[in-house]
């Protein structure tokens, strides 16, 4: 057998392993978000909780008006939030705070305004929070849930988390 021939079952292999890479790679994008069928205005009303079980620490901050970027009143910040079993994070808005989450550890569910149904969240995931996103979350599982915070503040006695 000549050594193109010994060679072709290898490459038909690894285009294999490439093409269920890239749909691995796809799937996990997606995991963590609303389904496309289930997103709508108005879809959960606010639910007036306080937060239980939470722990909130700032790990570091930055004066945005003091950055060449000159954002007046703006300050990014940097958390880490420890959600025990059966913890919440209470509701709050990304209207004026965008942000962004990533799971460390544990899996955990946000109930969104513009979603019709539950989102959960595994470790490793990341969820950007934007304009019209208002939400609250809840830890369902038996596991601690880290999460890390990065987030644009406007209002330093803002406290939502």
């Amino acid at each position: 057998m000549s050594s193109i021939h010994a060679r072709l079952p290898w490459r038909r292999l690894a285009a294999t392993a490439a093409i269920a890479g890239s749909i691995a790679a796809t799937s996990a994008a997606r995991a963590g978000e609303c389904p496309a069928d289930k997103m709508k205005p108005d879809a959960r009303e606010k639910v007036d909780t306080k937060a239980v079980g939470v722990t909130d620490v700032t790990l570091g901050s930055i004066n945005l008006e003091k950055q060449p970027a000159h954002i007046k009143d703006r300050e990014l910040r940097f958390r880490k939030l420890t959600i025990e079993p059966g913890g919440i994070v209470p509701w709050h808005s990304h209207d004026d705070r965008p942000a962004l989450i990533f799971v460390q550890q544990g899996e955990i569910v946000e109930y969104a305004s513009n979603c019709a149904e539950p989102i959960v969240h595994k470790a490793g995931d990341i969820r950007p929070e934007v304009f019209g996103t208002s939400h609250w979350w809840k830890n369902l599982g038996n596991e601690t849930v880290i999460l890390y915070v990065g987030d644009i503040r406007k209002d330093p006695h803002d406290h939502n988390m």
